[in-house]
């Protein structure tokens, strides 16, 4: 193969793959607990962006419940932004493995 035609291959795919990281970034996703009373959101980088806790659950003699269902949203949350990236990831690469 011609070292030429694969250099501007390469760059054609880094370039795709910024563009996708880009796209990424401004996805957002929101995962529930507690029938929709507790919300977390995540940006596609897995950062939680926002938290809402519905004063229903709050019940300071069990303070351990509350953490267990903010933790739970939260972990939902972000896994589901890295579904969505590594998603993203895949219309780039054709599924080759590359790291984000």
């Amino acid at each position: 193969m011609n070292l030429q035609k694969l250099m501007k291959q390469a760059q054609a795919m880094q370039a795709s793959m910024a563009q996708a990281q880009a796209r990424i970034a401004e996805k957002q996703f929101t995962a529930e607990a507690a029938g929709g009373k507790i919300k977390a959101t995540a940006d596609g980088n897995g950062m939680i962006t926002a938290l809402s806790i519905d004063p229903a659950v709050v019940d300071p003699d069990d303070a351990e419940f509350l953490q267990q269902l903010v933790l739970k949203a939260v972990q939902d949350a972000i896994a589901g932004a890295k579904s969505l990236a590594e998603a993203e990831m895949r219309k780039v690469t054709g599924g080759l493995g590359f790291p984000m």
